[in-house]
């Protein structure tokens, strides 16, 4: 395969076996973008959460959420968006990640209106709010403080066909968000407490 091509070895591989190799190579040349056009700038600027995607430099893989209003997600152009980091548990698997192996995947997924997802791949960095703000003045304010961003360079974007994806209904509730109460994050919920890791005892 040609280094223009997009995708991976081990995609191409099975690929030849299974057969696929001629839908995929349509896929990529009708559907894969190496930048995000207007449709997805528009579909970007609606959505309310995101799954993304990193691993560390030994490939161990980390998926993680990130939800806000909409607009969270902020496109700076049509190669470059960000996302806000807020306070959370103080681990920093996706950052800690991203500081050692900036390849990052993000899922965008519509499922209560369009039925539709988008796939963003690309690199990123973890830049402070300051710093991305004295550049990038449009960049929107949260009533959580925001300490630093996750700016990603787009390589690859695509669509997420509707073929599995649930349909689900809004429920009318006001989110506040942020906050420090257990009891409210959710607390030990799945009860890991009471069986830790031996290593950690």
């Amino acid at each position: 395969m040609s280094e223009q091509t997009p995708g991976s070895d081990g995609e191409h591989a099975l690929q030849s076996q299974l057969g696929s190799t001629e839908r995929a190579e349509r896929f990529y040349t009708e559907q894969m973008l190496d930048h995000l056009n207007p449709a997805m700038i528009e579909f970007i600027g609606r959505q309310d959460m995101a799954f993304i995607a990193t691993a560390d430099s030994n490939g161990e893989c980390d998926s993680s959420l990130r939800a806000g209003s909409p607009g969270f997600l902020h496109v700076i152009d049509e190669r470059t968006l960000a996302y806000p980091e807020y306070r959370g548990n103080g681990v920093m698997a996706s950052m800690g990640n991203i500081t050692e192996n900036p390849h990052i995947g993000i899922l965008l997924v519509d499922f209560v209106h369009d039925l539709i997802g988008l796939h963003i791949n690309g690199e990123a960095a973890v830049v402070d709010d300051d710093r991305l703000r004295a550049d990038v003045p449009t960049l929107p304010t949260d009533a959580r403080r925001i300490e630093t961003w996750v700016v990603v360079t787009v390589r690859e974007a695509y669509i997420h066909c509707r073929k599995h994806i649930p349909r689900m209904a809004r429920a009318p509730r006001v989110r506040s968000w942020g906050t420090d109460d257990q009891a409210a994050k959710g607390g030990d919920y799945f009860g890991a407490k009471g069986s830790r890791r031996p290593s950690l005892t």
